[in-house]
């Protein structure tokens, strides 16, 4: 190993003391976190079915979102994923982005102290954001400031 990549490495492991020191964030909360947001989606009459028809194994899935999260809020670089090409085919607009928001941020507050809680509803708006905007452009629809995205049925 070299010493960039050791320094490297030195400073990702300070990045991840630093936020788990000032939010409580550690692999273990994502991990209850994760699992229980992902128990009420599964249940939500609204997420449900999209995740459903989706995901046959769920556990592999939980496993990538702990990564996506890890690297989200703790800034581990454990996530190696593509999420913009995993959604573009989902059939999915504002309603269901503001329905994942809402159980997310519940699930949040009822896992989390609130300096992890804010990490965490921060990073969500930005995930969701960005996702909307991108399944928009895929579908040709530009869209202006504060304008949502809307599926043409």
């Amino acid at each position: 190993m070299t010493d960039i990549s050791l320094n490297a490495q030195e400073r990702r492991q300070a990045i991840v003391g630093t936020v788990q020191a000032e939010t409580g964030i550690d692999e273990a909360l994502i991990e209850r976190l994760v699992r229980g947001f992902y128990a009420r989606v599964r249940q939500d009459r609204l997420l449900g079915p999209v995740f459903e028809s989706r995901i046959a194994d769920w556990e592999t899935h939980l496993q990538k979102m702990f990564a996506f999260w890890s690297s989200l809020t703790l800034q581990s670089g454990r996530y190696h994923g593509h999420p913009m090409a995993k959604h573009l085919p989902l059939p999915v607009d504002a309603e269901h982005f503001d329905r994942w928001l809402a159980l997310f941020d519940d699930t949040v507050r009822d896992f989390c102290p609130p300096a992890a809680a804010e990490l965490f509803i921060d990073r969500a708006r930005r995930v969701a954001e960005s996702l909307e905007l991108g399944l928009a452009g895929a579908n040709d629809v530009l869209l202006r400031k504060g304008e949502r995205y809307r599926r043409s049925t």
